[in-house]
């Protein structure tokens, strides 16, 4: 059986240790009353609540699953409860502006949470982590009058909200979409069309599902410049907002999937369902990367949070099952054999894993942390670079983070060798539902080709240089520091790597069409390796400052991870640059009658 023990500890140390979020809150415009104490009082309560509610469901909704009859779908038993005691609890709203039902609470505070609740129960955190994004997206483009009718009854959790975009004939490239939406006398649309892995797109648990679904007007421009964004609610709110006449779209069928089965992923059907324009016509595109943007950090963060849940399951089994003898020595005298975790190969799993998933939590916190910048800061220069750093950053997140937290998943399941593959351990359900996050958002190949194409170029490389400066400055502050060198050494060599690998690849696209493509994996995985060594750096440098008077061992294993990590996992850094300046010649040699 897999457990999970909410990281309160861990969280703490980054957030208050490393970040020091609550000074840089003080900052923050409409932020400042964020304190310590308050945070970990919301840690401390999440984490309960993720423990005894979230946690015990997760293996049950995996294997009840969602059902669809009559085009309504049931959710797995326990789930209603439990999306009710995360409203309830306000836990859907942290983030969320009070003039909605809101808490105000900064993004960080919310991804710190959101990465328990992913832990506990990935597919119930679905449904409100996609209400959020259409939460966001309504916040930013839809007009007074929808957000003050809608955004307060989303906000409270009481209706849902999903993101209609795919369609079986296109994913990425969503200029080829078909559906329809044709301009009504009274202002509305009539949204016609098939929307395929709709998550959430039925549930049995909210009054209301508002559908924020792209589709095309008739006239438009061809190709993406002719998609618009519409909200669509499965009933029509009457004057006090109350749903009304149910709107003629509905959930055709149910994909069967790998994972995520407590999750309704849905093929919807518009059968000429009433909508409203969000946004300008023809930009919806806009709007909806709002929403897409910040839902990747999001998908980065469940990518690790499985793998916690994966390490935690892994060390507890592995310091209980006993199979041969320590290489040094028994250490179980008195019994047949010893644990296995006196084994080097599975000290290297569970020191990859913990590795990845620590070093991983500081990343996305601290990219977090720039996404507050960017909302709250008095100075509008702060605040553009802070969404700079953001959007370079975020392809990094989701997919680095998203890969690494399904090679984790997948060590920890080897960690328990044949059990592992046993459904009743739990590991083989971890696994198929962290591979998702590789996959949804934007495949990690497609967010690669938005790293290279798309945000390395940003301002000529600008953004990209101001990255490397400021890297290059956290190591120049611990020069001085002879306990630091063990650490620093190894950064400034991945540091100047990645910037070897940036030079040669904007220098080599302006000859060579296919090599950023050709590259594009390995220069995402180089820079996320990268930003994990500036933050087991920081890590390092916090232990070292604590470690005095400290009998819990916490500051003396961080220092050894951080060891781990700069001796056997940065190094991956050395082939990554090796094969980004091979080029594109062998990859696209091939011609393609010979696959």
């Amino acid at each position: 059986m897999a457990t999970y023990a909410a990281p309160v500890r861990d969280l703490r140390f980054v957030l208050h240790e490393m970040l020091d979020v609550s000074n840089a809150f003080s900052e923050l415009e409409g932020l400042e009353a964020v304190s310590d104490d308050l945070l970990d009082a919301i840690l401390e309560e999440a984490g309960k609540l993720c423990e005894n509610v979230l946690f015990p469901l997760y293996q049950k909704g995996d294997e009840a699953g969602c059902t669809l009859a009559h085009a309504q779908v049931t959710s797995p038993p326990g789930f209603a409860d439990a999306y009710k005691a995360l409203t309830e609890g306000g836990w859907t709203a942290l983030s969320c502006a009070p003039e909605y039902g809101g808490q105000g609470l900064p993004e960080t505070v919310k991804f710190a949470v959101e990465e328990m609740i992913c832990s506990a129960n990935m597919a119930l955190s679905l449904y409100p982590g996609l209400t959020h994004g259409a939460y966001r997206a309504l916040t930013g483009y839809a007009s007074a009058a929808i957000k003050d009718f809608y955004l307060p009854k989303m906000v409270s959790g009481e209706w849902s909200g999903t993101m209609c975009l795919t369609e079986s004939h296109c994913g990425t490239d969503l200029g080829l979409m078909r559906t329809r939406a044709e301009p009504q006398d009274d202002g509305s649309f009539l949204i016609s069309g098939t929307k395929i892995f709709i998550t959430g797109g039925e549930q049995d648990f909210t009054d209301n599902i508002i559908h924020l679904v792209l589709a095309k007007i008739p006239g438009g421009p061809p190709g993406i410049r002719g998609v618009s964004l519409f909200l669509v609610p499965k009933f029509l709110p009457d004057a006090d907002g109350d749903p009304g006449a149910r709107n003629p779209v509905f959930c055709g069928a149910l994909e069967k999937k790998m994972g995520i089965k407590g999750a309704s992923t849905c093929v919807m059907n518009f059968e000429g369902a009433r909508g409203w324009l969000v946004g300008e016509q023809n930009k919806g595109m806009r709007a909806m990367f709002s929403m897409m943007n910040h839902e990747r950090l999001w998908v980065g963060m469940q990518g690790l949070s499985l793998g916690v849940t994966a390490y935690q399951s892994a060390a507890e089994y592995a310091k209980e099952r006993v199979q041969g003898r320590s290489p040094s020595g028994p250490v179980n005298a008195q019994g047949s054999a010893d644990p296995i975790i006196v084994h080097p190969d599975v000290r290297r799993m569970l020191m990859t894993t913990r590795a990845y998933m620590e070093g991983g939590r500081a990343l996305y916190l601290w990219v977090a942390s720039q996404l507050d910048r960017a909302a709250h800061h008095p100075d509008p220069q702060v605040r553009a670079a802070g969404d700079k750093r953001v959007a370079l950053l975020t392809p990094v997140v989701k997919a680095f983070l998203s890969d690494v937290g399904t090679e984790s998943a997948i060590a920890c399941q080897q960690v328990f060798g044949g059990h592992g593959y046993i459904r009743e351990w739990g590991m083989e359900q971890i696994v198929r539902d962290a591979r998702i996050t590789q996959i949804y958002e934007g495949t990690n190949g497609v967010q690669a080709m938005d790293l290279v194409g798309r945000k390395l170029p940003m301002e000529g490389g600008a953004v990209m240089r101001d990255y490397l400066d400021e890297l290059r400055a956290a190591a120049d502050s611990h020069a001085g520091t002879a306990a630091m060198v063990e650490f620093i050494a190894p950064f400034r060599s991945a540091l100047a790597r990645l910037e070897e690998a940036f030079d040669w690849l904007m220098e080599r696209a302006a000859t060579d069409p296919s090599a950023p493509g050709a590259s594009a994996t390995e220069f995402l995985r180089l820079m996320g390796l990268t930003g994990l060594a500036h933050m087991w750096v920081a890590a390092a440098a916090t232990a070292l400052e604590k470690m005095e008077g400290d009998n819990t061992g916490f500051y003396a294993a961080k220092l050894t991870t951080a060891r781990f990590f700069m001796q056997r996992l940065l190094p991956q850094g050395m082939a990554l640059l090796a094969s980004i300046r091979a080029g594109s010649e062998s990859l696209m040699a091939l011609e393609a009658e010979a696959f």
